[in-house]
């Protein structure tokens, strides 16, 4: 039985379905016909995907929507998808810290939230329903900065500690599932430069070759996800398949 017949029965769901990245897998996963639903979410429905795929509203401030979004998935879960993060938001005055005398603790808070604390929630209850036998995968996005032997340039404290902090909960998770699930798949992925809101502010002096449509980067990480194998969970890879330095 091959990849693809173990998928039929199964669901996907990607948590930030309207964002730029989030919408382009959502729309590849539905496109590629693996999988027997398809459920893509935001804070509001998402409008305007392929009829196969459900949409749903969730709060990653809110557990109680997390759980209940989750709770309306019917068949096991064979592939999770977190595409939610946030860098900067200028209407609450957020923006990268170019040095600590910037750090603020409101601020710090709120990425920690949303990078960190929402996807450790998303996996508290997406892993219940990630079949004991058999392949299934759970990954987030993450980012090289958040990397702390690739970090040469300091600065973003807020952002890169976020994401560290979520790297380290992946490899926790990975240690754990493999006592118990031997076939699941915990991954970080890092999408690369992609052209969407959360890099716009930060996209001068990106080759153009470097600067990715949100569908070239979804295909990447999707095709990246389709070739990890047991032995590599726990570890965050780029869009090109390479494995990012801890």
């Amino acid at each position: 039985m091959g990849n693809d017949d173990l998928r039929a029965g199964q669901a996907a769901i990607v948590f930030g379905a309207s964002g730029g990245i989030g919408r382009a897998l959502v729309e590849a996963i539905a496109a590629s016909g693996h999988f027997a639903a398809v459920h893509g979410g935001g804070r509001k429905p998402p409008q305007g995907l392929p009829d196969i795929v459900r949409p749903f509203a969730f709060d990653l401030s809110d557990e109680e929507s997390i759980k209940a979004a989750i709770g309306a998935v019917e068949q096991p879960i064979g592939l999770a998808i977190v595409a939610t993060g946030l860098l900067h938001d200028a209407d609450r005055g957020l923006s990268p810290e170019k040095s600590w005398r910037a750090i603020d603790g409101a601020t710090m808070a709120r990425l920690f939230e949303i990078n960190t604390i929402g996807p450790a929630l998303i996996a508290k209850h997406v892993i219940p329903r990630l079949p004991r036998q058999g392949r299934a995968v759970f990954a987030a996005l993450s980012a090289r900065v958040g990397s702390i032997g690739d970090n040469r340039l300091g600065g973003w404290h807020s952002y890169r500690a976020s994401k560290a902090a979520l790297n380290m909960l992946l490899v926790n998770f990975a240690i754990e599932l493999g006592r118990t699930h031997p076939d699941v798949i915990i991954a970080g992925l890092h999408p690369g430069t992609v052209d969407t809101g959360l890099s716009e502010p930060f996209q001068r002096g990106v080759i153009p070759e470097k600067l990715f449509t949100p569908e070239k980067s979804a295909d990447c990480l999707l095709s990246v996800l389709d070739c990890l194998k047991p032995a590599q969970s726990g570890r965050v890879f780029a869009w090109d398949g390479q494995p990012v330095p801890w």
